[in-house]
């Protein structure tokens, strides 16, 4: 052997070995330095203001009322961030449906435990207050799924054993429910499901190899596909484990019996196609268990011993695990555990991920006022990068924000049937020197993943404590940050006044292409609508007294237009529109 073939052989295992060795390099966890308020007691949820919220364990062991609330420092560590205490539901809950909806308000419904199972409520964080939506049918939610749909309504399902087929659609503008088709070809109960690029949600029936998906343009269910026999996912359990769409378009799902598979959606009613995918190793499952999309593609999750019958009980089993998992290698690579140990002697189900606007995964585990955050390695995905296209300012604080794949490509993270914490949705953060500001962000056009070029659009407004200043200004969605862009602020000390710092009123959807809302986010008493067209004209002038005025297309020319609102105190409001 020549040394010049003895030095390329060395070079290209030397390539191998570090290739190798990134592939397979895995994250680190940091414990946060502040303990919380309350030991935890499930769901986490990312606010579009970049803090996160965390339901607590306060009343009794397993449901509580109060949500503990995690804010950033003033360098953007959640590492180093401070815990407060917010305003308390108004029923007790564990196991229950939650989303952060496009106007930053967050619905919650149902509950396993507690008081809450046939009640639904909603926390303004502006206000910090709960207010109870009326359920008139008596609707018993319990661990029930929950989707955001492209209209900005919400398709919910009912887990009451009773009723295991029907889902109802939430509309946020009337804070009513109304039945939505109910043909299913099975049940809801303990089914995962996944968003997909069409809009449509994919579920995998209860206990069966049966699949279905809901099509929110006809507002039905239809047959797909079956799951392949040997990916079953339920196994020997009625739980089933966390689905994503993975950065090459196809959905990944995660099986209590151990299996998963990969789906192929058609990108419109036709069925999608489905393949075996790689056994999660050492004979474990994800029987109700965390998982999350990092920024790196790979999937974070925890996983446990395979359930065996007792007495016709599928008993979960201690100890949990965790893994990442490379859709480009089809393998698994297990981490160690919060704290640095190989496994916690508990079982999947009390353990919690979200993804936070910083690139990390948040952890958190039932009746523990301890949280950590891991850290992934390498690079943030590319097709999951959101883009910046222009910054308008509307009045003082309300400013307009178009660009790119602001609802990222995935959902973020996910847990089977029992929580939802989806974080697809643009956060606004703003950096200078070493201070870090996120803006609240309100009226994002858009509920879906993988958008591509498809414009985006979302409202920003700055927390009182920003001074005025050139920050880079970012927007982030499940942790993938865009480019940055300069933005020039200027503290507004005169001009029009606001209801409260701008957000008490939300304009959605805008743009529009049908029609959009006015929405009185706090009591109002008469208030005078003006709609002008950008040469000063009034189109159109409201003595309104209500809490929701709709503005048809029909009723305008497609353009730019303002609305201006005054109440009868005088206080002012200035807003764009937009007509498609």
């Amino acid at each position: 052997m020549t040394k010049s073939k003895t030095f390329t052989l060395f070079l290209t295992a030397l390539i191998i070995f570090f290739f190798c060795k990134e592939n397979n390099a895995q994250g680190s966890w940091t414990a946060l330095t502040h303990n919380a308020p309350h030991g935890n007691a499930g769901v986490m949820l990312l606010l579009t203001d970049g803090s996160v919220i965390a339901v607590t364990d306060s009343l009794a062991p397993g449901a509580g009322n109060y949500w503990d609330k995690l804010t950033p420092d003033n360098t953007g560590s959640y590492v180093n961030g401070t815990w407060t205490t917010i305003a308390p539901m108004h029923y007790s809950r564990y196991a229950f449906s939650s989303q952060v909806l496009q106007d930053g308000r967050v619905y919650i419904a149902g509950a396993e435990v507690g008081t809450g199972a046939a009640n639904a409520e909603m926390y303004n964080p502006v206000t910090n207050t709960w207010t109870t939506i009326v359920n008139p049918q008596n609707l018993r939610f319990e661990e029930a799924n929950s989707m955001l749909l492209p209209n900005g309504k919400l398709l919910q399902a009912l887990t009451n054993w009773d009723y295991p087929t029907s889902c109802y659609i939430f509309d946020p503008l009337t804070e009513t429910f109304s039945l939505s088709d109910s043909s299913h070809l099975g049940s809801t109960v303990e089914a995962s499901w996944v968003l997909l690029p069409d809009n449509s949600i994919l579920m995998v029936d209860y206990a069966s190899t049966i699949t279905e998906r809901f099509i929110p343009s006809l507002n039905i269910w239809k047959a797909d596909a079956p799951v392949p026999a040997n990916a079953d996912f339920y196994g020997n359990s009625v739980e089933m484990g966390a689905g994503f769409m993975l950065p090459d378009g196809r959905a990944f799902i995660l099986g209590a019996s151990g299996h998963t598979a990969f789906y192929t959606p058609s990108g419109d009613t036709a069925n999608g196609t489905w393949t075996v995918g790689p056994d999660i190793p050492d004979t474990l499952g994800t029987l109700d268990a965390p998982a999350s999309m990092m920024i790196n593609g790979k999937i974070l999750f925890a996983a446990s011993p395979l359930p065996f019958p007792q007495n016709n009980y599928y008993p979960f089993n201690p100890p949990t695990y965790f893994f990442e998992f490379d859709y480009l290698t089809n393998t698994f690579s297990k981490t160690t555990v919060a704290g640095g140990l190989d496994s916690l002697n508990q079982a999947s189900e009390i353990s919690h991920l979200i993804n936070l606007p910083d690139g990390t995964v948040l952890y958190s585990q039932d009746s523990s006022a301890a949280y950590y955050v891991y850290t992934p390695t390498g690079t943030p995905v590319v097709s999951g990068k959101p883009s910046i296209n222009s910054i308008i300012q509307n009045n003082c604080n309300s400013f307009s924000l178009t660009g790119t794949l602001f609802n990222g490509i995935s959902q973020g993270a996910a847990f089977g049937d029992d929580w939802q914490m989806a974080t697809n949705y643009p956060i606004v953060r703003l950096s200078t020197n070493n201070n870090v500001y996120y803006a609240r962000t309100f009226n994002w056009n858009r509920t879906g993943i993988q958008t591509g070029t498809l414009p985006d659009t979302t409202l920003f407004s700055l927390p009182a404590n920003v001074p005025s200043g050139t920050y880079s200004l970012a927007v982030i969605a499940n942790g993938i940050s865009s480019d940055t862009t300069t933005f020039q602020y200027t503290v507004c000390t005169v001009g029009i006044s606001d209801f409260s710092n701008d957000n008490t009123i939300s304009i959605y959807p805008n743009p529009f292409s049908t029609y959009t809302s006015i929405v009185f986010n706090t009591e109002q008493t008469n208030s005078i609508i003006k709609i002008t067209d950008v040469s000063g004209n009034v189109i159109k002038s409201i003595n309104f007294s209500g809490k929701v005025y709709n503005i048809a297309k029909a009723e305008l020319s497609a353009g730019i237009y303002f609305v201006n609102i005054t109440d009868d105190k005088n206080t002012v409001i200035n807003k764009k529109i937009a007509i498609e």
